[in-house]
């Protein structure tokens, strides 16, 4: 299982970093009370981070987060949100991404109300769930995400939170560490003009895609070629086998 798995890294305290707020929420909290006498399970609770944790708190000495002077709107995962007390004691505050953000030069709007909705696979499923799950979404977030400007940054950790956003107001999201790849590529000033921060973020995506579907392509007419090979092989033999027991 995943402590198994884990456990080398977990008895060496290696810090182990985590980019999807719910399944570091996992770590941080569910895993101890479904297994509450396992120590490696204990020992990892502690040694978890999200990114923004991690680099806040426990970066090396004489790290400096790049520079990226623009503007945000900053949603909170859920799970990220009320585990806030695990840390800095206070709901929904997410200290250490703003202070990142503070440091990057990233001047942002961060309401602390409300929830995307999506929910993993709620907000997909049709009749009430989806009809509930865009409700969650235009109470706060959707209206604040479609009130942002186009140069401003839309900045969400969370997995089906950017998934809601992409969905319901054509502007997709970016993962903290995506925001930290645009200053490391761009510099302060960011991405070019005249068109959403997160587009270069989007192509690289997409070229990922062309890729991977590429290879699995590849793969499939490979895998054709030689079955198609191996089925005439097969029959040939069988011809052969049947003109020999003939005479």
């Amino acid at each position: 299982d995943l402590i198994d798995k884990l456990r080398p890294q977990i008895r060496a305290g290696v810090p182990i970093v985590v980019l999807e707020p719910s399944c570091w929420a996992v770590f941080k909290d569910e895993l101890t009370n479904i297994l509450n006498e396992n120590e490696d399970a204990k020992r990892l609770q502690e040694q978890v981070f999200t990114l923004s944790d991690f680099l806040d708190r426990h970066a090396p000495p004489g790290y400096r987060v790049p520079k990226l002077h623009r503007k945000a709107l900053l949603h909170g995962h859920c799970h990220q949100k009320s585990l806030d007390r695990l840390n800095d004691k206070r709901y929904g505050e997410l200290f250490c991404e703003k202070d990142l953000l503070k440091k990057m030069g990233i001047a942002f709007e961060a309401p602390t109300d409300g929830c995307c909705g999506m929910a993993g696979a709620f907000g997909f499923e049709k009749g009430d769930h989806y009809a509930v799950a865009m409700a969650c979404g235009e109470r706060s977030l959707l209206p604040h995400v479609r009130q942002t400007s186009d140069d401003d940054l839309v900045i969400a950790d969370g997995f089906s939170c950017r998934e809601q956003i992409s969905q319901a107001t054509g502007r997709h999201a970016l993962h903290l560490a995506e925001v930290m790849q645009l200053a490391l590529r761009h510099g302060p000033d960011g991405p070019r003009t005249g068109e959403h921060p997160e587009a270069e973020v989007q192509r690289c995506v997409r070229r990922a895609h062309r890729k991977a579907n590429a290879r699995a392509l590849t793969a499939v007419a490979c895998g054709a070629l030689i079955g198609g090979l191996l089925y005439r092989f097969n029959k040939h033999q069988q011809r052969s086998s049947t003109t020999w027991i003939s005479r």
